[in-house]
């Protein structure tokens, strides 16, 4: 995708993934003189990235195809000290060793979404604590924080809010979030020419600091772009399952439910999303869009906008196990199955019981897992006795009609799964002691 430099405005506003800019005739007109370098920051919070990071990623990724040159930094630094936006309290400062370990993580699975291997405009990877371990206090104090105004910083939207709040107010270590943050973008502004940062809309007084900053140090002209708040159609927070967040790595949240949380997302939300987080033409989403109107059962949109973010995450061969899986499910087909797939499915892809046996007795099963559920929401032997004799509990596809039925390890799906198949629809794994 190549183009006018400053498209990527216009495309970004039309996937409504622009929330503030700092002046968008000057952003458009800059854009379009030459390529330019624009950053995104992602501090270390976690040992993983969760969904909601991918909007700056392949937005990174959308300037890098309009031929800028995009910059991820790694919080190494600032992920010590915790951004205080879009928070009530302090955050409770993370070992240092702990951080380390978080920032070689997301700097991995970031580096993912973006192309090191070009020539004309190669992503780059940079680390803050590179530059901000070195610096020493009166340093910071005279040469960098001289230039900020507590009588500004304090007007800052996510100081103000803490400032209000007497039962939390803001520490030093908080309030100094932003200056670090500025000073990230003077130092890409120095070394690399970055002239654009982006960030959530809670960060624009940070990136807005930072502009002023560079004017201040530099004497030089930056930009700032924020993208909004990424929320569900009936208002609740966009990234979390029932359980939780749904995290980029595999081990926290599994292919298997990550494709689940996107195929199962509302119809409201599923174009929407279609358009935020693939790369599919407008031509495409719109024929998706028609498609989910003429054949809403058919859920084409949906199914197309999780093997999208599956195959930009987990890749091609994830996408085909997951659909592998669940048509084996569906179809009673358990022997296709692999021991990987029964391990997908155990760590959060179903309903599990784990016992620490090497056998379970079915009735038994049915009570411990909640599956015996009688029509007054009580779970009863009874009702579990009713199901089996009512011919409606298959266990690894084939029915159980006996209540003393023992589910054993040496019947197992690789010597310690079964599947259990309530109705025609609910399903629940049992994982035995191997």
């Amino acid at each position: 995708m190549k183009g006018s430099g400053d498209q990527i405005v216009s495309d970004l506003q039309q996937l409504e993934l622009i929330a503030q800019v700092s002046n968008e005739a000057a952003l458009r007109a800059h854009l379009a003189e030459q390529p330019r370098t624009v950053y995104c920051g992602f501090d270390p919070t976690a040992d993983s990235l969760h969904i909601g990071n991918l909007v700056p990623l392949l937005a990174l990724r959308r300037f890098q195809n309009y031929g800028h040159q995009p910059i991820l930094l790694v919080g190494g630094a600032t992920g010590l000290i915790g951004d205080p936006g879009g928070r009530a309290s302090e955050r409770t400062l993370k070992p240092r060793d702990e951080v380390a370990a978080f920032v070689n993580k997301i700097r991995e699975q970031a580096c993912r979404f973006l192309d090191f291997e070009c020539e004309a405009n190669p992503a780059l990877v940079v680390d803050n604590a590179d530059w901000v371990n070195g610096l020493d206090v009166i340093t910071y104090l005279r040469d960098i924080g001289k230039h900020f105004s507590v009588n500004a910083m304090v007007q800052k939207e996510t100081v103000k809010r803490r400032l209000e709040d007497d039962s939390a107010g803001i520490s030093y270590t908080e309030f100094s979030y932003m200056i670090l943050q500025s000073y990230d973008f003077a130092v890409l502004y120095r070394d690399h020419g970055c002239t654009i940062q982006m960030g959530g809309s809670d960060q624009w007084g940070n990136i807005t600091s930072g502009i002023d900053l560079i004017r201040r140090m530099q004497g030089g002209q930056a930009h700032a772009v924020t993208y909004p708040l990424i929320t569900k159609s009936d208002g609740t927070k966009f990234g979390k399952s029932a359980e939780g967040a749904v995290w980029l790595d595999s081990a926290k949240t599994s292919p298997y439910k990550f494709y689940q949380f996107w195929i199962n997302c509302a119809d409201e939300d599923v174009l929407r999303f279609l358009k935020i987080f693939t790369f599919l033409s407008t031509a495409d989403i719109a024929e998706l869009a028609d498609a989910q109107q003429s054949q809403p059962g058919a859920r084409l949109a949906h199914r197309r906008l999780a093997q999208e973010v599956t195959t930009l995450v987990h890749g091609e061969s994830a996408v085909a196990a997951v659909e592998r899986i669940t048509a084996a499910i569906f179809s009673n087909r358990i022997d296709a199955l692999t021991e990987q797939d029964f391990a997908q499915l155990a760590q959060d892809g179903l309903p599990s019981t784990h016992f620490d046996l090497s056998e379970v007795g079915l009735l038994a099963l049915l009570f411990e897992s909640g599956l015996a559920t009688t029509p007054k929401g009580e779970v009863t032997l009874g009702q579990a006795k009713k199901l089996i004799l009512g011919n409606s509990v298959a266990v690894n596809g084939v029915k159980q009609i006996d209540p003393e039925f023992k589910l054993q390890a040496s019947a197992a799906r690789y010597g310690r799964y079964h599947l259990i198949q309530k109705g025609k629809k609910q399903h629940h794994l049992v994982v035995l002691k191997s």
